[in-house]
């Protein structure tokens, strides 16, 4: 997708800006211990044999 770091940059600086000028709250819909709890169940599955 992206031929060079510079691209990517560009592209990264670019969805930023655009973001940052539609800007909306966002709205947390699970606790800090329910996303950590979700994060480790990700990272067992992942590393694994076959991965």
């Amino acid at each position: 997708m992206f031929c060079s770091l510079d691209e990517l940059k560009t592209a990264l600086g670019d969805w930023i800006k655009n973001w940052n000028e539609q800007a909306r709250p966002f709205k947390w819909t699970k606790t800090a211990d329910q996303t950590i709890d979700r994060i480790c169940r990700y990272c067992d599955r992942i590393s694994g044999p076959g991965h």
